[in-house]
């Protein structure tokens, strides 16, 4: 069971995903970069990071003291931090 969460560009040829997985019955978040193929699919790399799943409030808090410091560092704006906290809707 794979179910991609979401998507966004590294650069011309790299996108990173992020998806819940499962591995030997335990669900996993992975968050990977994926690479174009010759045939224009994307095909995972060894870059990225999978984590069971009850590692995720600690995961989301290290993120959250990330939010902090790049705002306090202003080296993110707070609109640009409000805009990207949009969800999309199914």
């Amino acid at each position: 069971m794979d179910e991609l969460i979401t998507q966004f560009e590294k650069n011309a040829t790299e996108v990173v995903r992020v998806s819940l997985t499962e591995f030997r019955g335990r669900q996993l978040i992975d968050v990977r970069v994926y690479y174009t193929d010759d045939e224009g699919e994307y095909r995972p790399t060894r870059k990225g990071i999978s984590l069971a799943v009850d590692g995720y409030l600690d995961f989301r808090n290290a993120v959250a003291r990330l939010d902090k410091l790049l705002l306090d560092r202003k080296l993110i704006t707070a609109d640009a931090f409000e805009d990207a906290l949009v969800l999309e809707n199914d």
